[in-house]
């Protein structure tokens, strides 16, 4: 009797390893699509997070604007609130609320301003009111791929209208909110209202609107 010995032909050989390989393929395409999907979902988040923290900051300082003027570095007077292309910073405004955990002897107002720097929107705050030449303000970033920072002001909350119930009417709104310049040390009251616009890289356009606390 002839003894049969078992065993794998070359083309069986062949063809087990083609279809092993295809599986690894099709295994390593779709891990690969799930970590891509994962990393993109992540920095999604984190970009939403930051956009939120931003707004956050900004809605905070707004809603607790308070009507002090200050005396800039210069000795000028500065409005409580004043912004706009024509402004110094396109916004700067006296809030209170300045938490002081560690009992300094200061006040709880604190001056703060928002400006673009290339392409950041910087937030800038100062550690008196009536500043001196050697006052230096403390900057964070709050926002990074900003393309453009715009501003609205609105004098009178009676004049807030919306078109046909999806929009505000602009007519009425103003691109800056500066004293007259020809009266010196007059300094212009608080708006009613403002909206602030930020045109973002990947995410477009964003715009808040925010009444400002009666007086």
């Amino acid at each position: 009797m002839r003894q049969v010995r078992g065993g794998f032909t070359l083309i069986e050989v062949l063809v087990a390893m083609a279809i092993t390989a295809v599986i690894a393929v099709l295994a390593y395409v779709s891990l690969s699509t799930v970590i891509v999907g994962v990393d993109s979902v992540r920095r999604e988040a984190d970009q939403i997070n930051t956009l939120n923290r931003a707004f956050q900051v900004l809605a905070r300082d707004i809603r607790q604007v308070v009507d002090r003027p200050i005396l800039d570095e210069f000795g000028s007077r500065e409005a409580a609130l004043e912004g706009g292309p024509l402004a110094r910073q396109m916004l700067a405004l006296t809030r209170a609320g300045w938490h002081n955990t560690v009992d300094l002897p200061r006040s709880s107002l604190q001056r703060v301003a928002y400006y673009l720097e290339e392409d950041r929107l910087i937030r800038a705050s100062w550690s008196v009111l009536d500043r001196s030449g050697s006052s230096e303000p403390r900057e964070v970033t709050l926002l990074e791929g900003v393309e453009s920072f715009d501003l609205q002001f609105l004098d009178d909350i009676s004049a807030l209208r919306i078109n046909q119930g999806i929009e505000l009417d602009r007519r009425l709104w103003l691109d800056n909110w500066l004293a007259d310049i020809s009266q010196p040390n007059v300094v212009i009251e608080l708006p009613a209202a403002l909206t602030i616009r930020l045109d973002i890289t990947d995410w477009g356009q964003i715009e808040r609107t925010y009444v400002l606390p009666p007086l």
